[in-house]
């Protein structure tokens, strides 16, 4: 995966401005580059998992549309454990082409990690950032 710092930057912030509540949103990009970041609504307001606001889904579709972008990932925090798809978050995996980037704030430092889920399969994927 492939996303702009100053796009990574942002969720990083996103994620600490929220917690202890898990913060979420979707990545879209062109050309293969992230380049735009959806802050979406956690519905649920919970600790331990999330749900959009369908109205900022729709929304946020539009907008991308209007732009040319593609949705490239589903981002949220996990604000108390470690940057690795929970048993949740490995069933509502729902789309097997975007990846799904999980941000921790359980160490001193953010962890930013990405991965592929496919059929519940679980693979990470290398992050590389581009100025």
């Amino acid at each position: 995966m492939r996303i702009k710092k100053d796009i990574l930057e942002q969720i990083i912030k996103h994620a600490q401005e929220g917690a202890p509540i898990e913060m979420c949103g979707y990545l879209a990009g062109r050309n293969g580059v992230i380049c735009k970041q959806y802050k979406m609504t956690n519905t649920d307001h919970s600790e331990k998992h999330f749900a959009f606001d369908p109205k900022e889904q729709f929304a946020a579709v539009k907008d991308a549309r209007a732009e040319g972008l593609e949705f490239s990932a589903v981002y949220h925090s996990h604000p108390a454990s470690p940057a690795r798809p929970s048993q949740e978050d490995i069933r509502l995996a729902y789309d097997p082409s975007i990846s799904y980037v999980i941000i921790s704030l359980a160490g001193k430092q953010p962890d930013v990690q990405s991965f592929k889920i496919k059929d519940a399969q679980v693979a990470r994927e290398d992050i590389e950032i581009v100025e």
